[in-house]
């Protein structure tokens, strides 16, 4: 089986995100991401944790200051973690995506 990293991006940060959530509305969020867990079942390598934007380090422009999150999952191929997701919470949010990036194999390792 392979592992993919998922990264979620929104317009909005995990911190602003959490910022302005109520209790209510923070447990509504957990229910629906613990239900997609329990759906995603064995999938689910690591559920990951929401992230702030720190810095960035290099001359390589940076892409990740909208990255809010990230979870590992692990499947097949990358339409069965498409499949996955399919219906995850992280999507319901306005100007939200998710990023699969595959694992690979280092070389002699």
């Amino acid at each position: 089986m392979a592992k993919f990293i998922i990264l979620y991006r929104a317009t909005t940060s995990a911190r602003e995100q959490m910022a302005g959530a109520t209790p209510e509305q923070m447990k509504a969020g957990m229910d629906a991401w613990m239900t997609w867990a329990g759906k995603a079942g064995d999938a689910v390598v690591d559920l990951g944790t929401p992230l702030g934007y720190s810095t960035h380090v290099g001359s390589a422009a940076s892409a990740g200051e909208d990255v809010c999150g990230y979870s590992i999952l692990q499947a097949n191929s990358a339409q069965d973690i498409t499949n996955i997701l399919d219906g995850h919470p992280h999507l319901e949010m306005p100007g939200s995506s998710i990023d699969v990036l595959e694992q690979l194999s280092m070389p002699g390792m």
